[in-house]
């Protein structure tokens, strides 16, 4: 076959079918002619991939045939639908995906924040290294509880909601790196694992448990989510199974942005948590219960919410009307 001749020879009757794919409007006589064009495009397109496999010809009128598909059988739906979809079904199941690596993530970084705070709190060496004895009884008996005092609670909340919120969105968008997924969580775990050490060597172990407990709990399970949803794009880059690179990538980045959405709200739960709770002179059962019961809110939704929707089916990624269909596969 002659694969120029047969697109010079079509391409008047494929920009047709294009035109009426796209058109906001069609009258009866247009279906009837959609319909029509459909199906020879649709012979074309066998003829072309049984002659010369995938080609540029071939993707184009794949193309073409998707859009005329979905003008003919989709609809778009109601907006306080795809709301519903989405919370209901995507985000979930987009979260249920990643629960293994959330967990692994989680161990890697108590395990290296337990062993930072280990070494540092019973080697004088390293502790020093830190800064003066003073400054550093300065931090554990004032600056560590200040922090969270020091401005007005709407005020703090809205500024660590945002800060956490971006560190999630960058662990989502440069995950393919496989690197600051990994960057971020061992940063955040030394960070900790050093605060709790100075707390611990001034005899204030207890308040730095009281203190980041209440929102830690939700607040870590979040970047430890981000960080999962960055892996995945990573592996999906790095095995990209039956599909192509760039197919793999483009479906995993569609759902996982989906996480980063998710956890916008999630860290927003968070932020108020540790804006409106932790600095409060409540009794320290009473604050860790808070925080635990926002951890429990987020669980049940990632865990069974995410579970039901996960077997009916759902990844995460947008529908097929949402994200269009690159090419038809036969079978």
């Amino acid at each position: 076959m002659d694969l120029d001749a047969l697109t010079a020879a079509r391409r008047g009757e494929w920009e047709r079918l294009d035109a009426l794919g796209r058109s906001r409007s069609l009258s009866g006589r247009d279906v009837d002619e959609l319909i029509t064009r459909y199906r020879a495009a649709s012979a074309d397109l066998a003829e072309i991939k049984t002659a010369a496999g995938r080609t540029p010809q071939s993707d184009h009128v794949s193309t073409l045939l998707a859009r005329a598909r979905l003008r003919l059988t989709g609809t778009p739906d109601d907006p306080l639908r795809q709301l519903r979809r989405f919370f209901v079904q995507q985000l979930p199941a987009a979260l249920y995906r990643l629960r293994w690596t959330t967990l692994a993530i989680a161990t890697v970084f108590f395990v290296v924040g337990g062993l930072v705070a280990f070494w540092v709190s019973t080697d004088p060496a390293a502790l020093a290294a830190l800064g003066s004895r003073a400054d550093l009884q300065y931090y554990a008996e004032h600056s560590f509880t200040d922090y969270y005092r020091d401005n007005p609670a709407a005020v703090f909340a809205g500024t660590v909601w945002t800060n956490n919120a971006w560190i999630a969105v960058q662990c989502v968008l440069f995950g393919v790196t496989g690197i600051w997924p990994v960057y971020v969580v061992v940063q955040n775990a030394i960070g900790v694992g050093i605060a709790g050490a100075v707390m611990i060597s001034f005899g204030r172990g207890d308040v730095f448990l009281q203190f980041i407990a209440p929102h830690g709990l939700l607040e870590l399970t979040s970047v430890f989510v981000a960080a999962a949803a960055g892996l995945h794009v990573f592996w999906a880059w790095i095995a990209p199974g039956p599909r192509t690179r760039g197919e793999a990538l483009a479906a995993a980045g569609r759902s996982l942005a989906t996480v980063a959405v998710g956890l916008v709200f999630s860290l927003a739960l968070s932020g108020a948590v540790e804006g409106f709770v932790t600095p409060q002179n409540w009794p320290w059962p009473v604050k860790v219960a808070i925080g635990a019961f926002a951890l429990g809110i987020f669980l049940v939704y990632m865990l069974v919410v995410g579970r039901r929707a996960f077997r009916a089916g759902q990844t995460g990624d947008l529908t097929e009307y949402e994200a269009g269909t690159p090419r038809l596969v036969a079978g």
